[in-house]
């Protein structure tokens, strides 16, 4: 039987990352170039200097997986690349490099939903089992996704403002954390106590919906009113606090639309995944559900990376799911909403 061997490109952000995967769930290469220090000074993403140092690796990364997974261009079945949502012009450097590839190379082009990765790293834990839920926790986005089946992404809630891992930057920065701020807080967070009980946004209401705009102002107005008064909080526990409330919300929400849609698996995914406060929790929750499995994502899976793209790549090569030279960067893209596919 023949190979599946799938070229993987993701460029939506920060990372310039190329892999090699086969068969959908064996990772041959995974090669990631970071651009943290280059933003850091900056406290966050600067969309013009993504682009460059995208520009300036992706021949390199390219040149590197191949190697890595010793395979040439006449080895592989197709290319596969992330083309939303993400920064416009950090994704045309990824899309241009596939669209170029494919077509010198004579090979099938698929264009992959950047957040349809995130859910699919999953594949390298275990395969996917349908129906399926997945929580998306990252800088950009923080939303619910139910899966039917294996090709369908339904969202059944999403964030109204700030993501849950863009707030975690945001408040970081009060704290004197480097971009990005989420490790550092979360491992805080263990060492403090929830004393400040910050609100828990949306935390009742009939939906699956987020909001961490009012959390995130809640911790800065607690932080400059102590300055403005000459009082000095405790750092660990104003960690604490505030990840207390991340984790409420998620946990709850992720809960509630559990019991609405009974799944096989509840899938963890994105970058804040990483997190052992929300994993924690969630492990503790998925406890009352006996038919449902938690799945973590890979720690090392969790942030931006090729590698999951190549996951969905195997899945829309399946389903004849191709682009054509025409693709395009869609900085916008997204899932359809539960309520928009059933009608």
């Amino acid at each position: 039987m023949a190979r599946n061997l799938i070229l993987a490109f993701e460029t939506s952000c920060d990372e310039t990352s190329v892999a090699v995967i086969e068969d959908g769930n064996q990772i041959l290469s995974n090669v990631v170039a970071t651009q943290i220090k280059s933003h850091q000074r900056f406290g966050g993403v600067v969309p013009e200097v993504a682009s460059r140092h995208h520009i300036e690796q992706i021949t390199i990364c390219v040149k590197e997986a191949l190697a890595e997974a010793q395979v040439t261009y006449s080895d592989l079945t197709a290319v596969a690349v992330t083309y939303g949502p993400g920064l416009v012009g950090a994704l045309l450097i990824g899309v241009t490099a596939a669209k170029t590839i494919a077509w010198a190379h004579n090979l099938p082009l698929i264009p992959v939903n950047h957040i349809a990765g995130h859910i699919y790293a999953a594949r390298f834990v275990q395969p996917v089992e349908f129906p399926a839920m997945a929580l998306v926790v990252s800088g950009g986005h923080t939303e619910l996704v139910y899966m039917p089946t294996e090709n369908q992404f339904e969202i059944i809630g999403e964030t109204r403002d700030d993501a849950a891992g863009e707030a975690y930057d945001k408040i970081g920065r009060v704290l004197g954390i480097n971009y990005p701020a989420g490790k550092t807080v979360d491992e805080w967070a263990h060492e403090g106590q929830d004393t400040f009980n910050f609100p828990r946004a949306m935390d009742k209401e009939d939906n699956f919906d987020f909001s961490f705009s009012g959390l995130k102002s809640a911790f800065i107005n607690t932080v400059h009113h102590a300055d403005q008064i000459g009082e000095t909080l405790n750092s660990k526990d104003l960690a604490a606090s505030f990840q207390a409330a991340v984790v409420d919300v998620l946990a709850d929400k992720t809960v509630k639309a559990l019991q609405q849609y009974p799944v096989k698996e509840l899938i963890l995914a994105g970058g804040v995944a990483a997190n052992r406060g929300i994993r924690s929790r969630l492990q503790q929750e998925l406890k009352a559900f006996s038919t449902t499995e938690l799945v973590l994502a890979p720690l090392a899976l969790c942030g931006d990376n090729a590698a999951m793209i190549g996951a969905v790549g195997e899945v829309l090569y399946r389903h004849n799911v191709f682009a054509d030279a025409s693709l395009n960067a869609n900085p916008g893209l997204e899932f359809e909403w539960a309520a928009d596919s059933e009608g």
